[in-house]
């Protein structure tokens, strides 16, 4: 838009305001004209409340508020009492700003079409699962189970490997004998025996098994899945039977329990069946108070549990973090991953409000780069509203799961009329927690010496390493913030990181060049990764997965806050460095 024409359009608007009588701020004039005639689609929603961000960073989190619309709200202040150079003046300014507004609201329309577009792109290419699909495997006499591979407060792990997969070496039907036998001739041609038991393992035992404890459901099938349908939440379409998947399930809460889709660091439960409780390997002396009577006298279990099928995992986080030390990048690479599993979960109306490394799976992409999946969701919030809103209004209200790793809002909520708690961001904030470990230190929430959520003050939290790097160490400053509202989203802490490892140029200048550069940077990404894709392995890596996370979830206005966070922290750094 040429200047003659801003100035042109600008006071044919002015004129217009003016005839209506509508004397009000620029401001306003600029939110009405970007509601009612400029509208694109439908409304944004508000990321989050941004106003404790200063004053300079505002055009970041608002669409348009700049030297126009301050132009504007000046020339309103003042009265036209004639036709003096000085008004024509003002008026021209004004004329001048809602032209320049209109022109920004254009180029705001293009960048959001552009986010739309390049979302839509990513968001065909839905995540598979790296399990081959199969019809069969609703009944526990479909799998032979092997080893004990991991035990909860109320479950059990065991490593299992289907009788209807087809073999390689025989077309007989696999017995535990021969797969027995076929592991110890794989460990003795294994160079490296503890970690060939692992590898040897996953390659017979690729699947895993996990059997619920039921005290107080029944022993009907009906039963037990409303009891314990949030175990169902992450489960995959074909996971129950076609008649038990017509089940009304209550869940917890009283409502239906959300499916939430595949993604690569949410676990994903294929199969999901009622059975009688077997006599496992190491029952009696791991956890004998949970079996039944039939198999121990002195047992309190029913004789029917919930059986869930899923991928077999090397382990844990925490078992990995306590043999092995990081560099900076692959840490980072870690807690992106958790920030963008916790957003998939948010943005389908799910809180895991039981994050911790125990509960943390992990194994690694061909590149060597451990890749990390949120498991167990006995404990999560899921309503059919989405809004993450639990009300408390008793202490029987189950608030989730670890004490330890509750964020604030959660642990200091008392019960009463009216009372509700929001999860919205209770689940990033436990990954700040948690971050502290992948970074090699100990969790400063963990008992006896930790921190209590509840009472807990920022300052008190101690610092991380220098190794770690500053950006990161901005994410989880404001992860840990106590005011939920001050608190950054999962997905604006992603962006964040995001920015931080790909899009360093993009950043640069950023005051001056404005949000092109940012988008520029967008579209160039955008075909690296699909470019990446059809190159064969290197499209199955941890990096590119989150790439496309990232791209599938782009919104613009989540994406200037984040940049808004990223200035705001590289700005306050300068500052301490030359105050120092």
């Amino acid at each position: 838009m040429s200047v003659k024409h801003a100035i042109s359009r600008g006071l044919e608007l002015g004129r217009s305001v003016f005839q209506l009588g509508l004397l009000k701020s620029g401001g306003r004039v600029a939110a009405k004209l970007r509601a009612d005639r400029f509208r694109v689609g439908p409304s944004v929603r508000t990321v989050q409340p941004q106003a404790f961000l200063p004053s300079r960073y505002r055009y970041y989190r608002t669409s348009l508020r700049g030297l126009a619309a301050q132009l504007q709200s000046a020339g309103f202040r003042r009265r036209f009492t004639g036709a003096s150079p000085r008004n024509r003046a003002v008026f021209l300014a004004f004329g001048l700003g809602v032209g320049l507004i209109e022109q920004q609201l254009e180029d705001d329309r293009k960048t959001v079409a552009t986010c739309e577009e390049i979302q839509a792109v990513f968001r065909k290419k839905r995540f598979q699962s790296p399990l081959k699909p199969f019809t069969s495997g609703y009944k526990l006499e479909d799998y032979i189970i092997g080893n004990q591979i991991g035990k909860g407060s109320n479950a059990a792990v065991y490593e299992a490997a289907a009788r209807f997969a087809p073999q390689k070496e025989s077309n007989v039907e696999n017995s535990f004998v021969q797969l027995r036998e076929r592991r110890r001739r794989e460990e003795e041609e294994e160079g490296e025996k503890a970690r060939s038991l692992t590898c040897c393992s996953l390659r017979t035992f690729p699947m895993a098994i996990k059997m619920m404890w039921n005290f107080g459901a029944g022993s009907s099938s009906e039963a037990i899945l409303r009891s314990m349908s949030q175990e169902l939440v992450p489960a995959g379409p074909l996971a129950l039977k076609q008649e038990k998947g017509q089940l009304t399930l209550d869940g917890h809460f009283g409502v239906l329990p959300k499916r939430v889709s595949a993604h690569p660091n949410v676990i994903r439960v294929h199969r999901a069946f009622t059975a009688d409780v077997p006599l496992l390997p190491g029952a009696q002396e791991e956890y004998p108070d949970v079996l039944p009577a039939r198999l121990n006298p002195a047992g309190l279990g029913n004789n029917r549990t919930l059986f869930l099928v899923m991928k077999n995992y090397p382990g844990t986080l925490r078992q990995y973090l306590e043999k092995s030390s990081l560099g900076g990048r692959q840490s980072s690479l870690m807690v992106l991953q958790l920030l963008e599993g916790v957003d998939h979960l948010c943005r389908q109306g799910v809180a895991h409000r039981d994050l911790k490394s125990d509960n943390i799976l992990l194994e690694f992409d061909s590149e060597g780069c451990p890749r990390l999946v949120i498991a167990d969701f006995g404990c999560c919030l899921a309503q059919s509203d989405s809004n993450l809103q639990l009300p408390f209004n008793s202490m029987w209200v189950s608030r989730g799961g670890n004490a330890s790793l509750m964020a604030p809002e959660v642990a200091s909520a008392v019960p009463g009329c009216g009372v509700v708690i929001d999860y919205s961001k209770a689940d990033a904030w436990a990954v700040g927690a948690i971050s502290y470990e992948i970074f090699g230190q100990n969790n400063p929430f963990y008992r006896p010496a930790g921190l209590q959520s509840r009472s807990y003050q920022e300052k008190q939290l101690p610092p991380l390493p220098s190794s770690v790097p500053a950006d990161m160490q901005l994410v989880i400053g404001l992860l840990l913030r106590r005011n939920p509202s001050k608190r950054p989203s999962a997905r604006v802490a992603a962006n964040m990181l995001h920015l931080s490892l790909w899009g360093r140029k993009a950043l640069a200048n950023q005051d001056s060049v404005g949000i092109k550069k940012l988008v520029d940077w967008l579209l160039c990404q955008s075909a690296v990764v699909l470019l990446r894709g059809c190159s064969g392995p290197s499209g199955n890596t941890v990096e590119a997965e989150l790439q496309r996370s990232f791209l599938s979830n782009l919104d613009l206005e989540e994406l200037r806050t984040a940049v808004g966070f990223l200035l705001y922290g590289r700005e306050q750094r300068q500052a301490s460095i030359l105050s120092a």
